[in-house]
């Protein structure tokens, strides 16, 4: 029985499994590798740098498993930072400065999901002119200047450390969990999955499929205001550059952990391994000196032998 229920469960986690071992036997090759690699530093360092792209992970795990995608995200970091910090920095109002981050974001998501789950469109397009019009947004808003001197209770907070490893990796970890159990234990987890999998047959058997698509992209927001939250922590400062390329991060983070692109599969867990193999290796290529103009390469060809090895797999499963 044990045999079985071990087997069933590698069977079902096959891709958590297969990049978990990935990143263990990476670790160890760079532990050899580089003496400064393994050391608490970089690793407490490593946990820092992730976190703004692993929250935006679980949105976009959300997103592509519902069968669509959320090319907006950066940009919703940056318009939601702009907007915010401008606030904060003009009045010191911690409080309201944080509602117009997270309400700007959420409202950026629920565009998003009624553009995808009412009125039909494409996801690749609805999300990529929201992407625009967000950028726009931000420069006209800030006039092309950065927003900083945030109060000083922002830092304080969420760089406390206990155990030497800061608050907003706390709050990474602690926000894994209740979305986990979200994702794998509530009705909107059961019905994203099933959306993905089949959007007729979910139609058909009862599930109101534009609402549950429009909450996915709702989520793929709400995360995006509190990437927002933590990078603002972070840097005590946003300007209209802020979260470009952050899109493509979180998308291969939630790829590299085994996330079907053509959605119906997979799991936070694997997205959060997923981001931690993406983060680590290009920290071991900076610190083995890779040129930065090739490190894209590496990272690039690392995101499509995720994509293939998930292909295979189904193809194999089929």
């Amino acid at each position: 029985m044990k045999n079985e229920n071990l087997s069933r469960f590698l069977k079902l986690h096959r891709s958590e499994c297969t990049m978990l071992l990935v990143f263990i036997a990476f670790y160890i090759i760079m532990s050899f590798a580089s003496p400064v690699f393994s050391t608490s530093k970089n690793v407490l360092n490593v946990l820092s740098q992730m976190t703004v792209v692993a929250i935006l992970a679980i949105g976009q795990t959300f997103v592509i498993v519902s069968g669509g995608i959320d090319l907006s995200v950066g940009m919703v970091v940056c318009i939601s930072g702009m907007l915010g910090g401008m606030y904060m920095s003009k009045t010191g109002n911690l409080l309201v400065g944080i509602l117009i981050v997270l309400g700007v974001a959420l409202l950026v998501g629920m565009i998003n999901g009624f553009l995808v789950g009412y009125m039909k469109i494409a996801a690749f397009i609805a999300t990529l002119g929201t992407q625009s019009i967000c950028s726009s947004l931000a420069y006209v808003t800030s006039n092309g200047n950065s927003a900083a001197g945030f109060p000083r209770m922002l830092s304080e907070v969420g760089n406390y450390r206990i155990f030497n490893i800061r608050m907003y990796v706390y709050f990474l970890i602690i926000l894994y969990i209740v979305m986990i159990w979200v994702m794998a234990r509530t009705k909107v987890g059961r019905f994203t999955y099933a959306i993905g999998s089949n959007k007729d047959a979910a139609r058909l058997s009862g599930i109101n499929v534009s609402l549950y698509t429009m909450l996915c992209y709702m989520i793929s927001g709400l995360m995006c205001g509190l990437a927002t939250l933590v990078n603002m922590i972070r840097l005590m400062s946003v300007d209209p550059t802020t979260g470009t390329g952050l899109e493509m991060d979180a998308i291969a983070g939630a790829v590299i952990g085994g996330v079907s692109m053509a959605g119906g599969r997979g799991s936070l867990v694997g997205t959060f391994i997923g981001v931690l193999l993406y983060t680590f290796l290009r920290n071991a290529l900076n610190l083995l000196g890779i040129n930065p103009f090739w490190q894209g390469t590496v990272t690039g060809i690392v995101i499509i032998f995720a994509v293939l090895a998930e292909s295979l797999t189904n193809r194999k499963n089929r």
